[in-house]
Parts: C-alpha cells; sequence; structure tokens
C-alpha cells in the first residue's frame, strides 16, 4: 500500500514538474517570439514613462531602427518623460516619433493643441500617431458621426503643424467598432503573436506587448515596419496633403 502512494505521489510530483516546464517553455517562445525578420527587416519599440529612465545608446544597438513616444494625453497630460526621451533617442540615431493618447471625453482640438505644445517639429521625425483604443480611456463612448468629427479636428490641427499625414493606432476592438467611422490614414495595428487580419492594411504592426530589449527595465512593446529601409525613408519623409513641408531649422516648437 505504501509503495503504491510513492508511486503515485512520484507521477503526480513528475505531471507537476512537467507541466511546469511546458509553461516555462511556453513563456520563453512567447517572450522570444518575433515576425519574420527577412520579410520585416525593421524592428522598433513604443514606449512612455511607463518604461522609467531608458538608456538609449544601449537601445540603439539592440535592432531598435524606430520608436514612438507618449507625449501626451486628452487635453492636458503630458508624459513627463517625453522631452528626455525624444532628446535622448535620436542623439543615439535612432528614428523617432511621438504620438498622443486620443480620449473620448476631451474635444479633438484641445487635445491637438496639448500635443502641438508638447512636440518639437523636425523634418526627419516620424509621422505623428494618435493611439485609439478602448483600454485606459474615459467611460464616454462617441457613436460614429461624433468620434469622426473629433478626429478630424485633432487630425487638421496637428497635420497642419508637422506636415506630415497622421498614423492612426488601433487596437482589434477599436477597428471593429469603429471601421467606417476612421478617417482615411495609414494605420498602426496591433495584434499580439500574430498577424494582422487582411481586413486593413498596416504600416506598423505591434506584435508584443511584453518584450525585453537591452537598456529598458522591464517589459516594452515591439513593432515592425511593412517594407524595407528605403519605403521607410518614404514614410518618414511623406507630406500631408494640400500641406507645404516643414522648412526651417529643425526642432523648433509647434506653433
Amino acid at each position: 500500500m505504501k509503495q503504491r502512494i510513492v508511486r503515485i505521489a512520484l507521477w503526480i510530483a513528475a505531471l507537476i514538474l512537467l507541466a511546469a516546464l511546458g509553461v516555462a517553455a511556453a513563456w520563453w517562445l512567447f517572450l522570444h517570439w518575433q515576425p519574420d525578420r527577412e520579410r520585416f527587416p525593421l524592428r522598433g519599440i513604443d514606449v512612455s514613462h511607463h518604461q522609467a529612465a531608458i538608456d538609449w545608446p544601449a537601445v540603439a544597438r539592440n535592432d531598435v531602427a524606430f520608436a514612438y513616444l507618449k507625449a501626451s494625453e486628452g487635453g492636458d497630460h503630458r508624459d513627463r518623460r517625453f522631452a528626455e526621451n525624444w532628446r535622448a533617442a535620436r542623439a543615439a540615431g535612432i528614428a523617432t516619433g511621438a504620438y498622443h493618447f486620443f480620449t473620448f471625453c476631451r474635444g479633438g482640438v484641445e487635445q491637438a493643441r496639448n500635443f502641438i505644445g508638447a512636440v518639437p517639429v523636425a523634418a526627419d521625425a516620424l509621422p505623428p500617431a494618435v493611439d485609439l483604443e478602448f483600454g485606459g480611456n474615459c467611460g464616454k463612448t462617441p457613436d460614429d458621426a461624433t468620434l469622426r468629427r473629433e478626429l478630424d479636428a485633432y487630425l487638421q490641427a496637428v497635420e497642419q503643424a508637422y506636415a506630415k499625414p497622421a498614423l492612426l493606432y488601433v487596437t482589434p476592438e477599436f477597428l471593429a467598432a469603429y471601421r467606417q467611422a476612421l478617417p482615411p490614414r495609414a494605420l498602426w495595428r496591433r495584434a499580439i503573436v500574430r498577424a494582422p487580419d487582411a481586413s486593413a492594411p498596416w504600416v506598423l504592426w505591434q506584435y508584443h506587448n511584453r518584450a525585453r530589449v537591452a537598456g529598458i527595465v522591464g517589459p516594452v512593446d515591439l513593432n515592425v515596419f511593412d517594407g524595407d529601409a528605403a519605403a521607410f525613408a518614404r514614410w518618414r519623409d511623406s507630406v500631408a496633403p494640400s500641406q507645404p513641408r516643414a522648412g526651417g531649422e529643425t526642432d523648433k516648437q509647434a506653433p
């Protein structure tokens, strides 16, 4: 009887060990998963104050070609690490852009003023991005017409200030809910550890949200660009329709 109990206990222990090893292997594969780098050779990150102080030269050495930095949110919040991240990422030679978290509870013009007040004009910057998602947003859920009106107001002001067509970051849930309301702009799509579906073309794909990158303590989002270096340069230098190219000295404050 005792031997039988011992055998059962050993089997249970072995099963627990195998399960633990399976979970560990699955977690390792998740942390290290990435798309086909021959097809998507340019990798980038997006960060905010949540990543704390960043060693940007170390990031640049870790296969990071571009970075989007959170600059602002809503009508009055600004990311406390944006200015330092902007300066240091550019100094490290990383192609850099800024993004704004768009809230449903503030007007588009007010939010545009907040973003423009935070982000310098730089001819070599990536197109300004706007983060459109339900997570972390206010409880208000606008109808299609209201969202389009406020988003159009935001985009008109931002694209006039930076003379570049904006990039729309969308989660799967947001895209499903507001696909018909979105203005015609390039998309930055979130699809974690799987390719975005074919329902809408994209320029950037956020494929990971728990990755590790040298120079950053803790998890960080990873993205790839849909194209090679030449296509990336053309996209970076694109000019908003009916808007003059930003001229003069770089890194001037937007009006």
